[in-house]
């Protein structure tokens, strides 16, 4: 019998995992991407019903994301996503500056041109996506270009944190985006794409500095 239960209880938690992990995965999503606004209540009845699981795996889900600042959980049970202060701001768009700037210098080494066409049409679909004033959309595009350009940098730890920091300004992200009234694309990815095509890294350092916290600090301002 005991042999039995302990065959049981791995095969139970590798059913569970792939609904915790399908759960967190795509709350992410939506939270990096800017669909879930600033100080939105969650409830882990919803999030389950919505994804069809169990309130274990909800629960699993949102307190990983919680680890990552992407929700709160309150004592109480509450979930919601942060309204970041203006000092918050200031210090992830302090955080973006520094990882992204040097995931971009050592990722410029590696910028062959494919890579270099391929942030090209990234970028077209980011115009198109301001064009349609679709503000997930557009994080969405922005952030996939970002990420295009910092795979190459083979840094995935570094990655890794600025994809942290992302997932914490992604509501926020989506309340400047309204603020901004964006109609053009933004001129600091055309300068990141000259930068790579010429070699120069400080001026893709410098693109990318400004690409990164000229909006945040606006927000902050």
């Amino acid at each position: 019998m005991n042999g039995m239960n302990q065959t049981v209880r791995p095969a139970q938690e590798a059913a569970s995992a792939p609904a915790h992990d399908r759960v967190y995965r795509a709350l992410r999503t939506r939270i990096m991407h800017g669909e879930i606004t600033p100080g939105a209540a969650l409830t882990l009845r919803g999030i389950g019903g919505e994804f069809g699981v169990s309130m274990t795996p909800a629960r699993e889900a949102v307190r990983r994301l919680a680890a990552e600042g992407a929700l709160f959980l309150s004592s109480s049970g509450r979930v919601t996503t942060p309204e970041l202060t203006n000092e918050r701001i200031e210090e992830l768009a302090a955080l973006r500056a520094l990882l992204e700037v040097e995931l971009a210098s050592r990722a410029l080494p590696r910028a062959h041109m494919a890579l270099i066409d391929r942030l090209q049409t990234i970028n077209s679909n980011v115009a198109e996506m301001v064009s349609k004033r679709d503000a997930v959309g557009y994080i969405r595009t922005n952030l996939e270009f970002h990420r295009t350009l910092y795979l190459r940098a083979q840094a995935p730890a570094m990655l890794a944190m600025a994809e942290t920091v992302w997932l914490q300004l992604g509501p926020t992200m989506r309340a400047l985006y309204g603020r901004l009234r964006r109609t053009d694309p933004p001129q600091n990815h055309r300068l990141i794409i000259a930068a790579l095509k010429a070699g120069d890294e400080p001026g893709l350092r410098l693109a990318v500095r400004s690409d990164v916290t000229q909006g945040l600090r606006l927000l902050a301002s």
